[in-house]
């Protein structure tokens, strides 16, 4: 099961943080360890792998108070044992749980496994324990409740536990003020005394699990709460009215459940210190309430993928602490000038993609110095871009795809003199225009992925593109754009993602592009490009979202062109290609066999060409081959029958009435004559030694293959429209 890597929301207990620090101080690293303390922790040790970095540090030897993550009091004590990320692996042993005095238990961020030993959640002294990102599993059970526990921290999130919530387990913990059991795999209803005679309780992190059913009326009683996040949930019905008499709630998180309903504006604003409001990713309709303006605190806005609708209520103007603030994927309509956003001055994040939003762009938004990510893509706004987008100082991220914006020129003219922009979405826009181009270009200097696709632009590819040295992503798909590919496209080293699918390009295919560095043998480290993290993820396709630039496939698509002239044999030389796709051409000759050279090739399309000879045998050792289609050529001889080959439909191979089937597994191709097989006897020794050298390969990776193909590249078969939009959540 993958464990998503969410940190857990930090809680403000400040009395305890004094005592701790407190005890803490009074510790010596002098102290005599006590003889029962040493072999308390011994038994822990025993417990893990014998590669444990913890093992030339906890020596019997030695004094206990001394070993690596072990403080002590000055009588000898344990009193703390911090060990987050030291790699440890193994179980954890009961025998901490006689460490009387320990206060705090931190094991986070490991590889321990097995259960989570009841001793340690009975243990009268432990205050703090944090057990969070290890591969702990099994059920909570009932503890005996003959003494109050002094717990008042518990961490157990991002594991591997099962059941039905623990609220036998939490009776006896009085004093509990944190609770944080998020992404595991808890089922049930949603616990509805978990505040029960718990006067301090803060905290509560449900997320990522399997709880279903209702929000109880009950949570109304946690009159001290924080934070409350059960998010990625099946929860259903709607926020009850209770819920919003807890006034101390600083963070409201049900994101990606069921939910239903309207927000109401009476019981809404009795939230005051909110400073998170995030219900996206239900089923929740009407419109953002106006009181929502008394929400003076309000930081974070998520409402996206719901069916809400209406206009934006002008009140928001008044959330002048607001930073992130999102709407996707609703049904929004209306102009944004409602919202006067130079009252936003903390905005860093807005985000409106797919909605109904019309009119241009508000002036105000304009005012919003610290933005980061903007998004408007997928509305019906139009006009043009005006100047003063250059006072965005920050924009690192800008979309504004799949609206009606026109003047093109004009708008690159603008935004290339911004120094911070690393991604720009423009796609859906401008149609019919002409791709300018520049006598002298200085522009976007620190740009690494540019989108001008489903344009219908008409022109060449322009010179002032070379000029992006920093380019990692290209997508110029869907246009009208006519001409050869310049040489100078190997220059740009650090160009790894190229779709110039679906346009009326000429020439030959050109050799420059096989000599991108960025797609040849990998290079040391110093050479790649840093890694960009999207403050939101990004989509190639509906269904393809990542969240880093180093997680795009590594992609050449020129279908859909007029491409002539062969297939270059140097297109062996790209050893990191995964996704190649040449369809939809006037391509002649043979494939090369060089093709056999590209070993993580993953996709490979060659279809409706004029293609001759017959599939390459190198093409078997192809292991991570999930897509291929040669169909509609003029393909001969047999099918060859190894490597991935047995995988693939009829479909990647008809229209080719020369091709034949060795053995029945392609239907709709007919079976080789004696005659094919003399051609097949033709290949050489050599080749079916080195076939024979790949078997075991075939088989570790084969099922690695189809299981990818299945996951991620079942949509890049189809060169249609592919989106560079970032979002989210899917």
């Amino acid at each position: 099961m993958e464990k998503t890597t969410h940190q857990p929301h930090s809680s403000k207990v400040s009395l305890l943080s004094a005592a701790l620090v407190l005890l803490l101080f009074l510790a010596s690293p002098i102290s005599s360890c006590k003889e029962e303390e040493k072999t308390s922790l011994l038994g822990f040790l025993y417990g893990l792998s014998e590669a444990s970095s913890i093992k030339d540090s906890w020596r019997n030897d030695t004094n206990c108070c001394l070993w690596e993550g072990v403080t002590c009091n000055l009588d000898g004590a344990v009193l703390d044992i911090s060990l987050a990320s030291r790699g440890l692996e193994g179980h954890i042993s009961p025998s901490l749980g006689n460490l009387t005095g320990l206060l705090r238990l931190n094991l986070s961020g490991n590889l321990l496994s097995g259960e989570l030993p009841l001793e340690l959640l009975w243990s009268s002294s432990i205050v703090i324990l944090d057990v969070s990102f290890n591969k702990l599993n099994g059920e909570f059970q009932k503890l005996p409740s003959t003494h109050e526990l002094a717990m008042k921290v518990i961490n157990i999130s991002s594991n591997f536990f099962t059941g039905y919530f623990p609220s036998a387990t939490l009776e006896g913990m009085k004093n509990l003020a944190t609770l944080n059991m998020s992404n595991n795999s808890f089922t049930g209803k949603f616990p509805s005394t978990v505040c029960v005679d718990k006067p301090f309780f803060v905290v509560l992190d449900l997320s990522y699990n399997q709880f279903h059913g209702g929000i109880p009326q009950e949570l109304g009683n946690c009159s001290m709460l924080r934070v409350l996040k059960a998010g990625h949930n099946q929860l259903s019905g709607t926020l009850p009215a209770e819920l919003f008499n807890i006034t101390s709630l600083e963070h409201l998180s049900f994101p990606n459940n069921h939910l239903q309903g309207k927000i109401d504006p009476e019981h809404v604003v009795k939230l005051s210190k909110l400073i998170v409001l995030d219900l996206g990713g239900n089923s929740l309709n009407g419109k953002i309430p106006d009181s929502i303006g008394q929400l003076k605190m309000l930081e974070e806005l998520h409402l996206e993928y719901n069916n809400m609708s209406g206009e934006l209520p002008p009140s928001l103007s008044s959330c002048s602490n607001l930073k992130t603030f999102i709407l996707r994927g609703n049904n929004f309509h209306g102009k944004l000038t409602n919202v006067n956003f130079s009252t936003l001055s903390n905005l860093r994040i807005l985000d409106f993609r797919l909605n109904k939003f019309t009119g241009t762009i508000p002036e105000s938004l304009y005012s919003c110095s610290n933005l980061i990510a903007l998004r408007l893509s997928y509305n019906r706004l139009h006009g043009q871009f005006s100047s003063r987008i250059k006072n965005l100082k920050s924009l690192r991220f800008l979309a504004v795809s799949h609206n009606n914006f026109t003047n093109i020129t004009n708008t690159l003219q603008i935004l290339s003199s911004s120094t911070t922009l690393s991604l720009l979405i423009l796609g859906g826009n401008f149609k019919h225009e002409t791709m300018p181009d520049y006598d002298t270009f200085n522009g976007f200097k620190n740009l690494k992925g540019l989108v001008i696709n489903d344009c219908s632009l008409y022109g060449n590819l322009p010179n002032w593109l070379s000029q992006l040295k920093l380019l990692q992503a290209l997508l110029l798909n869907n246009n009208q754009l006519t001409g050869p590919i310049p040489a100078w496209i190997s220059t740009l080293n650090f160009l790894f993602y190229i779709d110039m699918s679906n346009n009326s390009l000429t020439g030959d295919i050109p050799v420059a592009l096989m000599e991108m560095p960025m797609l040849e043998q990998a290079k040391s480290d110093k050479f790649f490009p840093a890694t960009i993290i999207f403050r939101l993820p990004i989509y190639l396709t509906p269904c393809l979202q990542y969240r880093t630039t180093s997680g795009l496939p590594r992609t050449i698509n020129l279908g859909y062109n007029k491409f002539t002239g062969v297939i270059p044999p140097e297109l062996g030389q790209l050893k990191e290609l995964l996704i190649l796709n040449l369809s939809f051409n006037n391509l002649y000759g043979k494939i090369p066999e060089s093709i056999g050279n590209l070993a993580n090739l993953q996709m490979l399309d060659l279809s409706y060409n004029n293609l001759t000879g017959a599939i390459p045998s190198t093409l078997e050792m192809l292991h991570f081959l999930s897509k291929f289609n040669v169909s509609n050529n003029d393909m001969v001889g047999p099918i060859p029958t190894g490597g991935q080959f047995s995988t693939f439909p009829d479909s990647s191979f008809v229209g080719n009435p020369k091709l034949c089937t060795p053995t029945p597994v392609h239907h709709c191709v007919r079976h080789c004559s004696s005659t094919d097989a003399a051609a097949l006897s033709i290949a050489s020794t050599e080749q079916y030694i080195d076939k024979d050298m790949f078997v075991i390969a075939f088989g570790i990776f084969f099922g690695v293959g189809v299981l990818y193909d299945q996951m991620v590249l079942s949509r890049y078969i189809y060169v249609g429209q592919v989106c560079f939009s970032y979002n989210r959540q899917q």
